[in-house]
């Protein structure tokens, strides 16, 4: 990978990572490097990916921004980033739904690497299967991945810990196991048979339990674009904020403006802000937006957002990019006829 890189993209990063390590900042390498690593599957990408703990997320900004490059949150809840001129750092912190976040226990497993000839720590295994079990757009499945992580990978992973990282979201990690023994038939038995039978009884307990009576729509932890009409129309909690998850309101609005930006892959809540959530990074669109109100609530023929992602008139949301899919954008204008609701905020749980 590191032969296709061009050397100036090559210096940046090498110079981002010496700027952090002469401000005392820990960070982990993750992304297509730490994927090679694993899987001796290459990856040509355009980012690097740096994993820091989110207690030294400033001073990981401040540090390169400092040193010219330019520095931005694009979402707060989990993304920086820092660019030069077309080369540009992810900053990770957390994952997009707010479960995997980084925590000291990355660091003390990460593993030894180098990259362009400098010794570096990759994220763990166990922390790259766990962030990635849970992205299962419509237009990107990170299922591949997981699965070759596995076949790359299993004797060495750190099963219990593997196990205890999914908490309550067991399920996602049983399915990503059972989806494996079907990818790779003869080589089911490398999965320990411990950890399919712990993951089956929990299942059988779970049968036999109570259904609890929140009505709630876990597809948001997995997708940001699918569940959308879940919370939006049928009224369904969303378990990505708090006290159920680590989100609040305005982070999942900020995360679902995103699809009009970005497109479904990296998106689905609430896009009430949405001109606030893109004006850093769309300021030539700003004048536009302005023009009219961006939610008018009960009237989605007369909202700047559903003319934009019609791309009706002056707007056209994603910038330079075909349209959504008809179903999203029928989505978010059943949205704004139900009055643009927020999704209901969900009480605590029993963990089972």
């Amino acid at each position: 990978m590191n032969d296709v890189l061009p050397a100036a993209t090559r210096e940046f990063y090498l110079r981002a990572m010496r700027l952090l390590d002469e401000a005392g900042i820990d960070f982990l390498v993750g992304g297509a490097y730490a994927f090679e690593r694993y899987t001796g599957i290459a990856r040509h990408t355009k980012d690097f990916d740096i994993f820091v703990h989110p207690r030294d997320l400033e001073r990981v900004l401040e540090t390169l921004g400092a040193a010219g490059c330019e520095t931005e949150l694009p979402f707060p809840h989990w993304l920086g980033k820092a660019r030069c001129g077309e080369d540009f750092v992810d900053v990770i912190f957390s994952s997009g739904n707010g479960v995997a976040a980084v925590d000291d226990e990355w660091f003390v497993y990460s593993v030894e690497e180098e990259i362009f000839g400098r010794p570096v720590r990759l994220i763990p295994p166990e922390e790259m299967i766990w962030s990635k079990a849970f992205i299962m757009e419509r237009e990107r499945f990170d299922g591949a991945d997981v699965a070759h992580i596995l076949r790359a990978s299993a004797e060495r992973i750190d099963w219990t810990r593997l196990v205890a990282r999914f908490g309550d979201y067991w399920r996602v990690l049983m399915a990503h196991l059972v989806l494996f023994g079907f990818i790779y038939p003869g080589e089911r038995h490398r999965i320990p048979p411990g950890v399919l039978s712990e993951l089956a009884s929990r299942l059988q307990q779970e049968l036999a339990t109570p259904e609890p009576g929140e009505r709630v729509c876990r597809g948001t932890i997995l997708s940001r674009a699918q569940y959308l009409v879940d919370v939006a129309r049928w009224g369904y909690g969303d378990p990505r904020l708090a006290p159920q998850g680590n989100m609040t309101e305005r982070e999942t609005e900020i995360w679902t403006a995103g699809i009009a930006e970005d497109g479904p892959s990296d998106a689905a809540g609430q896009p009430d802000h949405f001109a606030l959530a893109i004006a850093n990074r769309r300021d030539a669109m700003q004048g536009a937006l302005d023009s009219g109100a961006v939610v008018v609530e009960g009237k989605p023929d007369k909202s700047r957002l559903v003319q934009a992602l019609r791309h009706e008139g002056d707007l056209a949301m994603p910038p330079e990019k075909p349209k959504l899919a008809a179903q999203t954008i029928a989505d978010f204008v059943k949205w704004v006829e139900l009055g643009a609701p927020r999704p209901r905020v969900l009480a605590p749980v029993a963990a089972g």
